[in-house]
């Protein structure tokens, strides 16, 4: 974490306004337990996001948050005041792509681009281990503080690998509705076999290797074996036709939240049946429910920091 500064370093300073921005995710590619038995899953991150606007305020006191509900997003401000012995107080507006409780780290991006907005405004760099360690004991994190995909230990708020940045996907999404307590979810115990948890590490392995090639069809190929091996944990009414839509369109596989409510059929969008594929995948997933499109990549103008 960078050196908490004194009051003293703030002496004389105006007003300021900061900045910051995070992406959300579609689910995960990868969501399991390793043969240590920690607890994993490889981003999925997407271009809608979150983004934030810190008003500091020096010479007032209290902190306000817009909208009003994003109570962890007040506390990890607060944090930060007491951490860097910031003086006064501010507003901070968040406006999100994302709806919460679907599984596209909707939280975890609201408290990345808050980091990053008060981190601006106090005229402090923040890296992404430093972010990390400030959401740390908040809540379970999605890693949306790295760029590109990352396989990371969700509940210890902690980087396992980078493993790079992803080729450009399209998911084609369906939302079964209603929504899910993530941090509930992570809560609960669920026992995993030794071969089960040998199984996520070379799923690991061969997604690491995918990402660096390249290889969209393997990347599909990790992500549907995850999705499928999660319905024992959080099942999925639509996974099942999902997959035969996937196969029937020519998609790469299928991106489930693994503790959310959507899934979304893959598409490599340098193939040259891209269009034809997409146009397709739209019309069957329009018969299953409301289809959403989503494509990888950052939110435009997005600030992803240092390691």
């Amino acid at each position: 974490m960078s050196e908490s500064l004194s009051c003293g370093a703030f002496v004389g300073v105006e007003r300021r306004t900061g900045t910051g921005t995070a992406p959300g995710t579609f689910g995960e590619l990868l969501q399991g337990v390793l043969p240590d038995g920690r607890h994993f899953l490889v981003t999925l991150p997407i271009t809608r996001g979150t983004s934030a606007e810190f008003r500091w305020e020096p010479d007032t006191t209290g902190l306000t948050v817009v909208p009003d509900d994003r109570h962890k997003a007040a506390r990890l401000t607060a944090r930060m005041f007491e951490r860097f012995a910031a003086p006064g107080g501010g507003v901070l507006t968040l406006r999100s792509d994302l709806l919460p409780g679907k599984g596209m780290a909707s939280s975890s991006a609201d408290l990345v681009a808050s980091a990053r907005a008060v981190g601006d405004a106090l005229g402090i760099s923040l890296r992404s281990r430093d972010i990390e360690d400030l959401l740390r004991g908040i809540e379970p994190s999605d890693g949306v503080m790295h760029p590109g995909a990352v396989a990371f230990y969700h509940r210890e708020v902690r980087l396992r690998e980078r493993l790079g940045e992803l080729p450009p996907l399209t998911i084609v999404g369906i939302d079964e509705g209603d929504e899910i307590d993530t941090i509930a979810f992570n809560r609960i115990t669920h026992q995993f076999p030794a071969s089960e948890r040998a199984a996520y590490a070379a799923l690991l392995d061969t997604l690491g290797a995918a990402v660096r090639a390249r290889d969209v069809s393997t990347i599909g190929q990790v992500a549907t074996a995850s999705a499928l091996r999660n319905q024992r944990l959080c099942p999925k009414r639509m996974l099942e036709p999902l997959v035969g839509v996937c196969e029937d369109v020519g998609g790469a596989g299928i991106a489930a939240a693994h503790s959310g409510t959507v899934l979304g059929i893959l598409l490599d969008e340098r193939d040259p049946a891209y269009p034809d594929r997409l146009a397709a995948a739209v019309r069957a997933c329009t018969e299953l429910g409301t289809v959403s499109i989503d494509h990888t990549g950052r939110p435009a103008g997005a600030r992803t920091g240092r390691a």
